[in-house]
């Protein structure tokens, strides 16, 4: 099956196979070179430890588990904005420099919104150990 668009070329209908491709190579490029991902994805890390460590019930394994997707993927569409910023040119453009900063200010409330429902689980954890 072929789609056309408006100037009526016929182009390639993508499959299954080659959105997913386009997926991993989306997702290889978002985390190369961001330091930030790194530092979230250590903390991700750190987390699901805890969670081990703290017998986690099954809801709070999904609660801790939706956070984290959340903060990642944040920080994948930051770091979209920051390669089409790059692709756009080197001259610095106060609307540009506006959106930069508001996908910036999208994964530090993604961060905030986890670091909250962490410690809540966590600390309720800690206190079903101790007997609080």
């Amino acid at each position: 099956m072929t789609i056309t668009s408006d100037d009526e070329t016929p182009k390639r209908q993508r499959t299954w196979h080659d959105k997913f491709h386009d997926a991993f190579r989306g997702a290889k490029r978002g985390i190369r070179g961001q330091s930030s991902f790194f530092v979230h994805f250590f903390a991700a890390t750190l987390v699901v430890a805890a969670a081990l460590a703290l017998d986690a019930s099954r809801i709070e394994w999904c609660v801790l588990l939706i956070c984290i997707t959340i903060v990642m993927t944040a920080e994948m569409f930051n770091s979209a904005l920051e390669h089409m910023a790059r692709a756009i040119g080197d001259d610095y453009h106060p609307a540009l420099g506006n959106a930069l900063d508001i996908g910036s200010a999208a994964v530090l409330t993604a961060s905030i919104g986890a670091a909250t429902v962490g410690c809540v689980v966590f600390i309720y954890r800690i206190g079903v150990l101790m007997n609080w």
